[in-house]
């Protein structure tokens, strides 16, 4: 029997690969799985990104730089060309906080939340958040609010993978999570030097 390699699953990415063959897992997946609601089997189909990343081994570094370079051209700039002025810090955070969208529980009309406190310290109050990405307390306080900064940002939360391929963190922007304006509030909960973030 051949060993299975299985590896992490980013948000969204759906087959595992097989050491020496996708089919039967992709056929196994395909055949456990239904539409339901507005999960659709879409979701089954894996960019060149995310096949790269869950394959197991990961990729060279000449490989890493092409898929980082590709992903960097999706990322929409804002389109006022300001990063986070008109956003509202008290919005950012709830979408910081919100888990809600995109699975088959929910309805079409759903707003979807960003789910960051899944990963990543935001408001040091909140007692319960995860540890797999950087705790961001203090996140303008540390980083200034310079041109690069901010647009680091803006691109990380649109596009996580521009800057790192196989990053576990999901493509809020590109991938339909958050919108725009979303984007713009959760900047403004990074940002604001009012938000609790930067207390």
């Amino acid at each position: 029997m051949k060993k299975l390699m299985l590896a992490p699953l980013a948000l969204f990415a759906s087959v595992a690969i097989a050491a020496d063959s996708a089919t039967p897992i992709e056929v196994m997946m395909k055949s456990s799985f239904q539409a339901n609601g507005i999960a659709s089997l879409d979701r089954q189909t894996q960019d060149e990104v995310q096949r790269a990343c869950s394959s197991p081994n990961l990729p060279d570094a000449a490989t890493m730089k092409r898929l980082e370079e590709a992903e960097m051209k999706t990322i929409q700039w804002p389109a006022n060309g300001d990063y986070y002025q008109g956003g509202d810090w008290r919005e950012g955070q709830k979408i910081a906080l919100s888990g809600r969208g995109l699975t088959w529980t929910d309805t079409a009309d759903t707003v979807n939340g960003g789910g960051c406190y899944n990963c990543h310290g935001l408001d040091p109050a909140n007692e319960s958040y995860g540890t797999i990405g950087p705790a961001l307390h203090g996140y303008a306080k540390l980083r200034g609010n310079s041109e690069d900064v901010l647009k680091y940002t803006w691109g990380k939360l649109w596009n996580s993978k521009a800057y790192n391929a196989c990053s576990n963190m999901p493509r809020n922007g590109f991938g339909g999570i958050l919108t725009e304006v979303q984007i713009r509030h959760v900047m403004a909960y990074l940002f604001d030097p009012a938000s609790p973030v930067n207390k």
